[in-house]
């Protein structure tokens, strides 16, 4: 596997790819009969890492009988999550942990987890809650390391501080949305966190200082750099994007980050879904990204990305239109 595509994370014993298979899609999250060759494709490719959660559909069955027919559960890393999201309202404690767990571990048809995460933050459970059930889990063997999804610096640090006072295992791994697309609204409810835009730059840096590994979802804005659009074509947009990534990013800011993107795209001789995968390479964080894709041409694009940063100023002429990047020289 080429090193530049990979990444160690402590805590676990092989390199992992900088893109993670989002299985949270047809046919893996619908048990289609195209799901095996789709997984095959991918880990072809040398993309070894798989990200699920427990409210996948039926994701992590799929991935467990992929893994145990091609005998090559040593050779992927596999991501889930935990936690119950209705209607906006999240419930995660140790009652859920367990019981979840539990269930994961019989989908996914493996004795241990490498990636654990709490799918949400859950205000009414103690941060103390969470450390001592992920501890006593990760003694038992049934996961490597145990992080979050969507939760906040501030509980992150306020959890780890616990974990430290107490000589335990703290997060470790933290799956926030980042990308070119700017995060305007909460997509799903429950708290979606972002560390996309200016507002969130105090956050960046935090990432950034720590070498904490980032796992960003929704890197492309589910779509909305996926080229299939032009910038300011709002109609054409709405056609192509889910109601989900309507409510998070059809607005005028991210509009003009794509036109900002497709004039780069033009200066580079490269495609705009390029452009924003290099950018998310580009920055200082240790950053993985969640990518769910049926074309290998699009995969293949997103894996030649990781290794072929934007400039600094590149960086800054998409972000705000700063001069440097977007006209040719």
């Amino acid at each position: 596997m080429n090193e530049l595509l990979t990444a160690r994370i402590a805590g676990l014993d092989h390199p992992v790819s900088r893109l993670f298979f989002g299985t949270a899609i047809p046919p893996v999250s619908t048990d289609e009969p195209a799901a095996p060759e789709l997984l095959d494709s991918v880990l072809a490719a040398g993309v070894n890492a798989f990200d699920c959660a427990r409210s996948y559909g039926h994701a992590e069955e799929v991935l467990g009988r992929w893994m145990e027919s091609r005998g090559c559960r040593d050779r992927v890393t596999v991501l889930t999550k935990c936690g119950d999201i209705r209607d906006g309202i999240v419930h995660i404690d140790r009652r859920v942990i367990l019981d979840q767990l539990s269930r994961s571990l019989e989908a996914l048809r493996t004795g241990q987890i490498d990636i654990y995460l709490l799918h949400r933050d859950d205000p009414d459970t103690p941060v103390e809650e969470y450390i001592d059930t992920l501890n006593e889990c990760k003694a038992a063997g049934k996961f490597r390391i145990f992080g979050v999804s969507n939760w906040t610096r501030n509980r992150i640090e306020e959890a780890n501080r616990y974990a430290e006072s107490r000589g335990l295992a703290g997060f470790s791994v933290s799956s926030p949305n980042f990308g070119l697309t700017r995060q305007m609204q909460d997509l799903w409810g429950g708290g979606c966190v972002t560390l996309s835009g200016p507002e969130n730059a105090e956050d960046r840096a935090w990432y950034a200082g720590s070498q904490m590994p980032v796992i960003a979802y929704s890197a492309l804005g589910r779509g909305f750099f996926s080229g299939r659009f032009r910038a300011g074509d709002y109609e054409k947009a709405r056609s192509v994007l889910d109601i989900y990534a309507q409510k998070g990013y059809l607005y005028e800011e991210n509009m003009e980050r794509l036109r900002r993107a497709e004039q780069l795209a033009e200066r580079l001789g490269i495609s705009v879904s390029e452009v924003a995968m290099r950018y998310i390479f580009s920055s200082p964080m240790n950053v993985f990204a969640v990518v769910s894709t049926t074309s290998s041409d699009r995969l293949r694009m997103n894996l030649r990305a990781v290794s072929r940063p934007l400039t600094p100023e590149e960086v800054t002429f998409l972000e705000d239109g700063a001069e440097g990047g977007g006209e040719p020289s």
